[in-house]
């Protein structure tokens, strides 16, 4: 029964509200960006990827990282966990995104929370290589939606040894309907901006009929799910997309020991976004739900977050 029924995350009182947990870890932290090396992926349907490595310890086991919505490597929580790893003795592959590395995809498609093709191209690749004889999975947020259902698709054919989670939109649907409420404003104002944003830069990619004026005055991922991610990657709707992609329906199929850590008090997750039921019926799945942490928060003051010490403990078994 790996419901986790305590948690030992504490942050200091000034700390404790949840906006000030989400949102200071991007604004105020400075982490030391990691010595990347950029490896280029590229796709059997023209696209590409691309993934950024840490190997500074000449290590035989990998993690591979897999990021947010509209993230990338260089985020404070990416850099956070792949510093947190290399002081383990591991190294760290991050991949980003399609459209996300900093330089825009050939596709109009690019990405989304059930997007796992390109994860299991990057983990079958390690493997191939035999450098590393352990590889194991970190996905945040959105990345941790596709990370859970990635490791439920492949079940007794996973390549992966252990696996852990942050702050995961479970259920698609609750997550969007909770992001469309006003507390949420200002973070889904952001998101979209930034999409919209690519889609000017990859304005010729744009199917006949649609215009960049079909992306203006959305403010909910319901309509920017309906109106790009959906029909850009084969779904008829939104909800065709969340009922298809969301991670609950894939975690009683993990066969791996893998650990998912949301707070309590993430502003981004409804109710059903907690698969507790899950966890308590799971032999694999461990589910930890510290009372406080905002969306990818777990800060300190200092040093390494909470988080990123638990799930390396959770991963190295140190």
């Amino acid at each position: 029964m790996p419901l986790i029924p305590f948690s030992d995350f504490a942050p200091p009182f000034l700390l404790r509200n949840h906006h000030v947990q989400t949102i200071l870890p991007t604004v105020i932290r400075r982490v030391k960006k990691p010595l990347y090396i950029r490896e280029r992926f590229e796709t059997s349907d023209g696209d590409f990827f691309d993934v950024d490595w840490s190997q500074v310890n000449d290590a035989e086991q990998v993690v591979l990282l897999i990021h947010g919505l509209e993230s990338s490597s260089d985020s404070n929580y990416i850099r956070g966990m792949v510093n947190a790893f290399n002081r383990r003795g591991w190294d760290a592959a991050v991949m980003n995104f399609r459209g996300c590395s900093g330089t825009i995809n050939r596709l109009y498609k690019s990405y989304h929370s059930g997007a796992t093709d390109d994860i299991h191209t990057v983990v079958r690749s390690v493997f191939s290589r035999e450098i590393y004889r352990e590889i194991s999975i970190v996905g945040f947020s959105l990345g941790g939606n596709a990370t859970l259902k990635y490791l439920g698709e492949q079940a007794q054919h996973v390549l992966v040894s252990r696996a852990s989670a942050v702050s995961v939109p479970c259920d698609l649907k609750a997550s969007a309907l909770r992001m469309a409420m006003p507390e949420n404003k200002l973070y889904m104002k952001r998101f979209i901006r930034s999409f919209q944003e690519k889609l000017l830069r990859k304005k010729s990619l744009l199917p006949d009929g649609i215009t960049l004026d079909y992306f203006t005055g959305m403010r909910t991922f319901q309509q920017l799910d309906d109106r790009y991610t959906a029909p850009a990657h084969g779904y008829k709707d939104a909800e065709e997309y969340w009922a298809k992609c969301s991670a609950t329906q894939f975690i009683p199929r993990i066969t791996v020991p893998t650990l998912l850590i949301s707070a309590k008090d993430d502003s981004f997750l409804g109710k059903t976004c907690f698969p507790i039921k899950e966890a308590e019926e799971s032999s694999n799945f461990y589910l930890e739900i510290p009372d406080n942490g905002g969306h990818l928060g777990f800060m300190k003051w200092s040093g390494e977050y909470w988080h990123e010490t638990r799930i390396t403990e959770f991963i190295t078994g140190k």
